[in-house]
């Protein structure tokens, strides 16, 4: 049987952490956390559960989950953010690969809870996520806010039955809030780039997110909560092109 690490980045997530860790008994044989010096309970929780748990400052969400990846001791590696919890079937199949690993990296659906719904709609479901990896065949990469794996040309990636669970808002005024932080990121990430901003992409991309999320991806199935979750995704896209163009207008001006 193979061995494997979780780890996890962390800020203020005494709501999340519990139920996280609690998924990972029986599965993970070490739990890393990496906080970013939380200021509620976070931390005795984490020790509650016996997890390495260690501190260092917030450097992008890319940069923390790299950090805590090399720190795993064991050759795979299972990446879970907070607010993430491993459904009863996706232990199983995990607890299956462990007996006998086929593929060097495994994938699994993500089913989001919004404000106590379970999202399938919107785009939101199946969001395919690659959270197992043997450790020296991945790395995080991709653009702040949205991380993801990227896998070693040339290696092989399964897919597990079974959801990973994502408590993501318990209100309206979280997401929104969420919304306009992710916003400055992306919007900073793109300005670094080089990426340039114009009217056309302020008006048109919120306009073209909504309509893809709400009709084609069928976000008026999810009633009110759908509305509002294309009307936010709408809305992100804005705040992004507003902040990207402000950003290039300042540095002109400087």
């Amino acid at each position: 049987m193979i061995k494997l690490s979780a780890v996890i980045i962390t800020l203020n997530e005494e709501r999340n952490i519990a139920r996280c860790l609690s998924s990972l008994q029986g599965v993970a044989d070490e739990i890393i956390v990496l906080d970013s010096f939380s200021t509620d309970k976070t931390e005795a929780i984490c020790r509650e559960y016996g997890v390495k748990f260690l501190a260092h400052p917030f450097e992008g969400h890319i940069q923390q989950k790299n950090m805590v990846a090399d720190m795993a001791s064991h050759p795979y590696v299972l990446a879970l953010d907070a607010d993430e919890a491993l459904s009863e079937e996706l232990r199983a199949s995990i607890l299956a690969v462990k007996e006998n690993p086929e593929y060097d990296a495994y994938q699994f659906n993500r089913l989001t809870n919004y404000c106590g719904h379970w999202v399938t709609y919107a785009g939101w479901y199946p969001d395919v996520k690659l959270r197992l990896w043997k450790k020296n065949k991945g790395h995080w990469g991709g653009s702040n806010p949205h991380d993801k794996i990227i896998i070693e040309k040339g290696s092989s990636v399964g897919s597990l039955r079974g959801d990973l669970l994502h408590y993501s808002y318990y209100t309206i005024s979280q997401h929104i809030k969420q919304t306009n932080s992710f916003s400055d990121i992306a919007a900073k990430e793109a300005f670094r780039k080089g990426e340039k901003a114009s009217f056309l992409k302020i008006v048109l991309n919120p306009l073209f997110t909504f309509i893809k999320k709400y009709f084609f991806q069928r976000g008026f199935t999810g009633g009110w909560y759908g509305f509002i979750i294309c009307i936010n995704s709408a809305f992100g896209k804005f705040l992004k092109y507003v902040k990207l163009m402000e950003l290039h207008q300042s540095a002109k001006a400087s």
